[in-house]
């Protein structure tokens, strides 16, 4: 049509850098329900350096087969689906980096057992030297705030390797405390953090869980000026913490990264179909509540 001015382009969409291919190189069962998996081999090589302390990376499962891969080394997802064809496809599963080494192209993730039940589990518990695993990532968004008068780190054991990178990543003058639910003593493991940082363990046991993260946090002495929050688990015991320190403790939404890491009486796929929406929810509560 005459004198139409031209429609303004689309922003490019940006797609995520097709997964690497990771070698199993060793193991370490570091308590009974949680084991150390270390991956390398040539294939990590265009794995980029994670800049975040929560950090972490989508592992895929994909049945025994050909791992075709691009041009760029890394893994051509649509070949491999196309040479799986009907025998399945490629199932994810999220992990904090725990550790990178730049130098030898070796990432390490903690991955918690549930007996035989999971996906991820069972694999780690079983993983042997030379294995494979799809590896998408990183993501990641959080930092510890180094101007935060105080900080305050939650999770659950599924959040364990996430708030060990924070409290490593925490300046030497912090001050704070990092609460940590595991079933049981024999669960715990060692954690460096600053001095100034109390490391407190809570535990499961044949309670619910998340109820002791809850009651720790809550008995905590709330210290004066601006405490900054990295709380991550089981939904329930993380939309009331939430409920707790947004509208109780008026932590602004900018200091505070949270999430439920899984829910309980859901599994993996059930839950991130239902997330967003439960925290778009969430966040509409607290608008209408005025917090900001």
């Amino acid at each position: 049509m005459p004198g139409a001015q031209p429609s303004p382009a689309a922003p490019p969409v940006r797609r995520r850098p097709a997964p690497v291919l990771g070698r199993v190189v060793r193991t370490e069962r570091l308590t009974p329900r949680l084991v150390r998996v270390v991956l390398g081999g040539p294939g990590m090589a265009p794995f980029e350096e994670p800049t975040h302390a929560d950090s972490y990376v989508k592992l895929g499962f994909a049945p025994p087969g050909p791992r075709p891969l691009a041009t760029d080394g890394r893994v051509d997802v649509e070949a491999l689906r196309a040479a799986l064809g009907d025998v399945g496809d490629v199932r994810l599963r999220a992990y904090t980096v725990r550790a990178w080494d730049a130098a030898t192209h070796e990432l390490t993730v903690d991955v918690v057992l549930h007996g035989d039940e999971g996906l991820a589990g069972p694999w780690a518990a079983g993983a042997q030297p030379g294995d494979d695993v799809l590896v998408h990532g990183p993501g990641g968004a959080w930092s510890p705030e180094p101007a935060a008068d105080a900080h305050l780190l939650v999770g659950d054991a599924s959040a364990l390797p996430a708030v060990a990178v924070g409290l490593e990543a925490l300046p030497a003058d912090a001050r704070g405390l990092a609460v940590l639910e595991v079933h049981g003593p024999e669960d715990e493991i060692p954690l460096t953090a600053p001095a100034g940082v109390e490391v407190r363990w809570v535990h499961t046991g044949t309670g619910v869980p998340g109820v002791a993260l809850v009651d720790a946090v809550r008995a905590w002495p709330w210290p004066a000026g601006r405490v900054c929050a990295f709380v991550h688990g089981e939904a329930g015991a993380v939309k009331e913490l939430r409920a707790y320190l947004r509208a109780e403790r008026r932590v602004a939404r900018t200091d505070l990264s949270i999430s439920g890491y899984w829910r309980l009486g859901a599994d993996d796929e059930g839950w991130r179909a239902a997330k967003r929406e439960w925290a778009a929810q969430i966040e509409a509560a607290e608008a209408a509540a005025g917090l900001d």
